[in-house]
């Protein structure tokens, strides 16, 4: 190895530094310097976080060898541009446009504006576009919108056209603060690019911290593991442990990751998954080992080392390839289908085929067979997790989680250590978007902690993440809907198949969504359903926003297009006489709990008339334009037995501490966390300065639950109005005012309170039954109704959403700026669900280039958010969720625009490029684009569901849940 001692001029100043030249890029240099702000996501050039400015130039320094830079060049990082005391407008705009959500991709997006603006200070919007869609930066988070709406602040900043100051929220002099656009209280250091992320924790520790390298074999996804050998990964330079399965149990854990049934169909008998894999690899992404050793490079060199030996066996890559009746079972302890869901209504409730009978007599109906992929995340930052012993000897794990306490109860006895005796310690976090809610990271780095009894890092590639962490479920449906002479909908049955993956872990969870939100929110008289779940030897399915839901729609909204073209209906007006009234029941046979429905879309129609109108007039041969609808929402919270608790502390000096578990991930768990206390304890007329947030580390705060299912807002704010009671109460004196600090010491009176909010207080409350799908498990929901505008160039394929507008109900908004940002970021996920996100193809897809990001210019600048804001009747202050909804239907609305452009109705996502050309062609030729074959998902739907009714099982009460294995009888841990 040949060192160079190299001078560079950064941020102004001269520095001399040791390089290798050819190894070392320059983003290593400069985070080896301490400058942290330039952040590596994708290593890979593809993404923009590490964006610096080199000799004028903006450049992506994570890919760029110091061999290639020249003495003395002149570099400017995120530091340099601005810091917490002297901020750029730049950064002052980003804060207050709301364009910082995780942050994780902010310092580069802002040293990448700041390139801009140095070589033109009055850009156009689209001129901002170009340049970051030249440049790579991808935001995951905002959707762009806000992004592109802050360099047009600062813009006007630097041409001297505004102040700082008119660009600056301003608070409310009336200490009004609950729906007001308040800054993120973690949006400066975020800005300046000193929040400290994993890998800038891990960079930061100890210097005789170990550093954490996986073996990943990625040589099969499914084999029989013959024999690791680790003699020569063990005599490499820096080795201190190489760890397998026997170092574990040796050291006192199990191995077996905690797991439960949450369904009394589930045939799951026993965990399914290992912290190192043992004696079977289920999918390509399963770890064998790990190597531990002095530095990251070390670890790494070692780990490739190690060699594991196999017998190649079956491998299902999909739902349909597992169930096939000749198919292995990819776990032995149960069939690959390992649980079903049937939904039945009406006549159905009677004899399931009488459904079919009705559709038959119908005097319209329409089927299809739909399939949606397996959406990869794809967050900026992958996965990076520290574990060390603190000083009460508790294994403290920091990590990205969004549930820190069940991230605890995922561990389980996996690793030896109680769970008491364990602490989960957010890091600040670049985005999850679900895929955190599974805890096989934490594993690994706590593995090697208690192996080593040292303090450890770990962090893994880009493409070992991708392998890695789990996926959006990939879903095979079949289903049919009918109406009458008048366009009302008589029947619908559907049949989903959704492929779990290599692990069981919450699959008879997530089958419950398309049981409840296919066909939402319309009036289904009668309905034959069935959800089932399997096991295949792909990724595992795991959380992602709006969680079992846009696999419904893909199905039920595309059948809603198809139906109104063949009642020769307009779309609008077909969803308008089938959207539920009041009184009206959903297809689990319960009323909704609000129906703002009509007043919805009653505020799109006039929006819908003038795109319809639009699209006629710009429609030419060559670029198709069209508009498509969706109808989408999702549940708050998870459920009768769902719980929250915060705590609320008044400090010596009269201010206020706030403890809670409102995971932050980008979503807005510190804005969520301060709208929330300030709106609480509003009589006290408390600022935003005067509350201090304390969160997420299960040491220091109460269980708030996780944050998903759109439920934190609404439980936490729950949880936080009977803190603030609490303490107002124990404040108040006779006379109405309200003692301070001192006279509550002086009287003896706690300082602290505590508020725990659960859903069993709200009426009405069950989980669905087992047999036929009537329940009502969530006390509200949320609702979009979406409508995308799109291009299709007849020439190549290609589908560009021109624009796209949503008409929400999620409730009083709590922060507009926050609540805007999720909308944005939902509706660009859904655009890249539709067109270009997919996680099939192991290598193709290994990184966020391969697997579709949508970058700036894949989602339209013009994305219209309409917030109905009618107050949720039982929410905190009005409100209700929000993140959820926003992803659901979105996809669907894309779809039926092209299919409304061109003619080409694409039935298996993504609507790609060649595949929407190839239904050109058909059309075209004089053909007709068809529905896939009807799929076989097991066993014929009828069959299935009489074989349901033969043999009904026991309903298991509002709380059930049976842990597994070694943990059979333990508490609830999740």
């Amino acid at each position: 190895m040949k060192l160079r001692k190299m001078w560079l001029n950064v941020n102004g100043a001269n520095r001399m530094f040791i390089c290798n030249p050819e190894k070392d890029s320059l983003s290593t240099i400069l985070r080896r310097m301490g400058l942290t702000g330039t952040k590596v996501g994708c290593g890979t050039g593809v993404c923009g976080s590490c964006s610096v400015v080199l000799d004028g130039k903006l450049i992506r320094s994570c890919t760029k060898k110091m061999k290639t830079v020249k003495e003395y060049s002149k570099v400017i990082t995120i530091e340099g541009i601005g810091t917490p005391n002297n901020l750029h407008p730049i950064q002052v705009a980003f804060m207050n446009c709301g364009a910082v959500q995780c942050g994780f991709c902010t310092p580069g997006f802002i040293v990448s504006s700041y390139a801009l603006l140095l070589e033109n200070n009055n850009p156009t919007r689209e001129e901002v576009r170009d340049w970051f869609q030249k440049h790579r930066n991808v935001c995951r988070c905002t959707g762009y919108v806000q992004i592109v709406n802050a360099v047009m602040d600062a813009a006007k900043v630097l041409r001297g056209e505004a102040s700082v100051e008119d660009i600056t929220v301003q608070m409310p002099k009336d200490n009004e603060y609950y729906g007001k656009p308040l800054v993120r209280p973690t949006a400066l250091s975020k800005v300046c690019g000193v929040a400290d992320y994993g890998d800038d924790q891990e960079l930061k520790m100890p210097a005789e911290s170990l550093h954490v390298a996986i073996v990943q074999p990625k040589v099969a996804h499914h084999a029989k593991i013959l024999k690791i050998d680790t003699s020569a990964a063990e005599k490499m330079p820096g080795v201190v442990k190489i760890i397998t399965s026997k170092e574990l149990l040796e050291a006192g854990g199990t191995n077996i990751m905690a797991e439960a049934q949450f369904h009394e169909r589930t045939t799951v008998m026993v965990p399914s998954r290992k912290v190192l894999c043992d004696e079977k690899i289920y999918r390509y992404g399963d770890v064998v080992a790990l190597a531990v050793a002095k530095t990251k490079e070390q670890a790494r060199a070692a780990a490739a080392e190690v060699k594991v030996e196999i017998e190649k066996l079956p491998e299902y890559l999909n739902y349909l390839d597992a169930v096939m009746p000749d198919s292995i079972r990819v776990h032995e302890d149960t069939p690959n289908i390992f649980s079903m869901q049937p939904v039945l209504k009406g006549v159905g409730l009677e004899e399931a085929l009488n459904v079919n009978d009705v559709i038959d007599n119908s005097v319209h109906s329409v089927s299809g067979s739909f399939y949606s992929s397996r959406q990869p995340h794809l967050s900026i930052e992958g996965t990076t997790v520290q574990a060390y012993f603190d000083e009460e000897d508790n294994l403290a794990i920091q990590c990205k989680s969004q549930g820190v306490y069940s991230t605890i109860g995922r561990i389980g006895n996996s690793v030896g250590i109680p769970k008491d005796k364990i602490r989960i310690i957010m890091n600040p976090t670049g985005a999850s978007f679900g895929w955190s809610t599974n805890a096989g990271d934490v594993c690994l780095a706590a593995a090697a902690a208690v192996v080593t009894k040292m303090h450890v890092a770990l962090s893994l590639s880009y493409e070992e993440h991708q392998h890695f962490s789990g996926k959006r479920c990939p879903c095979h449906s079949n289903g049919s809907v009918a109406c009458d002479e008048n366009g009302k909908i008589t029947a619908a049955e559907f049949d989903f198949g959704m492929d779990h993956g290599a692990y069981s872990w919450g699959g008879d969870d997530i089958m419950t969504k398309p049981a409840r939100f296919a066909f939402f929110p319309y009036n289904v008289p009668n309905v034959a359903g069935l959800v089932r779940i399997a096991n295949t030897n792909h990724n595992f399915g795991t959380a992602y926003r709006s969680y079992g839901s846009p696999q419904a729609y893909t199905l039920s909204e595309a059948l809603m297009d198809m139906l109104a073209e063949k009642a020769g209906i307009d779309p609008f007006e077909f969803r308008y006489r089938n959207i539920a009234r009041e009184g009206e029941t959903n297809i689990n046979s319960y009323p909704f709990r609000q129906y703002p429905m009509e007043e919805m879309m009653n505020i799109m129609k006039p929006i819908y008339e003038k795109a319809v109108e639009e699209a006629k007039k710009y429609d030419t041969p060559e670029k198709r334009r069209g508009v498509g609808l969706s109808w989408g929402g999702f549940n708050v919270t998870e459920g009768g037995t769902d719980s929250a608790s915060v705590a609320i502390e008044l400090n010596s000096d009269n201010t206020f501490t706030k403890y809670d578990t409102y995971q932050e991930l980008g979503q807005g768990g510190d804005i969520g966390s301060l709208m929330l206390t300030l709106e609480a304890l509003k009589p006290l007329k408390v600022t935003p300065e005067q509350i201090k947030l304390v969160q997420n580390d299960t040491k220091l705060c109460p269980d708030s639950g996780m944050s998903g299912a759109s439920r934190t807002h609404y439980m936490s704010g729950k949880a936080t109005i009977i803190a603030a009671e609490k303490l107002m109460n124990a404040m108040r004196k006779e006379d109405g005012t309200y003692r301070t600090y001192d006279e509550m010491v002086a009287e003896g009176i706690e300082t602290k309170y505590f508020g725990k909010y659960q859903n069993t207080s709200v009426e009405g409350l069950c989980r669905l039954d087992p047999n036929t799908g009537i329940g009502d498990p969530t006390p509200a929901f949320t609702y979009c109704l979406n409508l995308a505008e799109v291009e299709v160039d007849t020439a190549t394929g290609k589908t560009t959403v021109i624009r796209f507008t949503c008409v929400d109900d999620v409730g009083k908004v709590g922060n507009i700026a926050a609540v805007n940002g999720q909308a944005y970021g939902g509706i660009s996920h859904s655009i890249g669900f539709a067109l270009s996100e997919n996680y099939d193809d192991v290598v193709k897809h290994s990184n966020m280039l391969g697997a579709g990001v949508p970058y700036i210019k894949d989602v339209p600048d013009v994305i219209n958010v309409i917030h109905y804001e009618r107050p949720d009747e039982i929410g905190p202050f009005g409100s209700s969720g929000a993140s959820e909804a926003f992803q659901s239907a979105g996809h669907v609305a894309v779809l039926n625009a092209i299919s409304n452009a061109c003619g080409v109705r694409i039935y298996e996502m993504p609507a790609t490029k060649e595949k929407v050309k190839a239904g050109l062609d058909i059309i075209a030729a004089g053909g007709k684009v068809e529905p896939p074959k009807k799929y076989f998902l097991g066993s014929d739907l009828y069959d299935e569901l009489e074989n349901i009714k033969a043999n009904p099982v026991k309903f298991g009460g509002d709380d059930f849940f049976i842990p597994l294995g070694n943990d059979a009888n333990a508490e609830r841990f999740f």
